[in-house]
C-alpha cells in the first residue's frame, strides 16, 4: 500500500507538470492564432470560419479599407494609427458577433464574412456600419477623424455560389471601386476573371457595384 500511494505521490507533479504545459500550449497556440494589434483571428484563421460559412449559409463577403489612415499616422505617430486601428478592429468584431468573423488582413485592411438573408438587410448592415467606422476615434484626448471604403460580394439567389477567394477578389474590387469615388460602401453581385496578383493584391483592379451608399 505504502509504494502504491509513493508512486502516486511521485506522479502528481508530473501530472500537474503536464496540465500546466498543456495550458501554456493551448494559451500560446490560440495567441498565435489572434492578431497582436487587434486581437481579432489571423487571416488563416478567419480563412476556415469564413468558407464554412460561405458553405452553410447566405453569406456576405467584405474587405474595408481606411480612408485618412496614412494622415493620423504622419499628422499623430504611429501610436495614434495603432489607437485607430485597434477601434477600428473592436467595432468590426462587435458588428459582426455573433454570426460573423472578421480578421485584419495587414495595415489599414480588414475582412469579415456575415450571414445576411437578402440585399436589402445587408445594404442597412453595410449603412450601419459605414457610420460607425467613420465616427471619431479619440487618442491622447484628441479627436481621429476616420473615414472607411467597404466592398461587400454577396452572390444572388439564382446565382452560383462563390468560393472564398473569389469572393474576397469580387469584394477586393468592390471596395477599390468606391474608394477611387471618395469612401463609403457598395455591394458586386457577380466575380470577374481571375486576373493575376501583386504582393497578393489585384493588379489594376477594377469592379462596380449594383447597391452603394456613402
Amino acid at each position: 500500500m505504502s509504494h502504491a500511494l509513493t508512486a502516486v505521490s511521485a506522479a502528481a507533479p508530473l501530472a500537474t507538470g503536464w496540465a500546466m504545459h498543456g495550458l501554456w500550449f493551448r494559451h500560446r497556440l490560440n495567441r498565435a492564432r489572434r492578431d497582436p494589434l487587434t486581437d481579432l483571428p489571423t487571416r488563416a484563421a478567419f480563412e476556415k470560419h469564413a468558407a464554412q460559412l460561405l458553405r452553410k449559409d447566405r453569406c456576405a463577403v467584405l474587405v474595408i479599407d481606411l480612408d485618412g489612415f496614412k494622415q493620423i499616422n504622419d499628422v499623430h505617430g504611429h501610436a495614434a494609427g495603432d489607437t485607430a486601428i485597434r477601434e477600428t478592429g473592436q467595432r468590426l468584431a462587435q458588428w459582426a458577433e455573433p454570426l460573423g468573423t472578421v480578421a485584419r488582413l495587414g495595415g489599414d485592411e480588414f475582412a469579415a464574412a456575415i450571414c445576411c438573408p437578402d440585399t436589402d438587410t445587408l445594404s442597412g448592415e453595410l449603412t450601419h456600419l459605414h457610420q460607425w467606422l467613420c465616427s471619431v476615434v479619440t487618442y491622447d484626448g484628441l479627436p481621429l477623424p476616420l473615414g472607411a471604403s467597404i466592398g461587400a460580394y454577396a452572390h444572388t439567389p439564382d446565382g452560383p455560389a462563390a468560393d472564398l477567394a473569389s469572393a474576397l477578389r469580387a469584394a477586393d474590387e468592390a471596395m477599390y471601386g468606391v474608394k477611387q469615388t471618395g469612401g463609403g460602401w457598395t455591394i458586386k453581385h457577380t466575380i470577374s476573371p481571375d486576373y493575376r496578383t501583386v504582393n497578393g493584391r489585384r493588379d489594376g483592379r477594377r469592379g462596380t457595384a449594383t447597391e452603394g451608399g456613402s
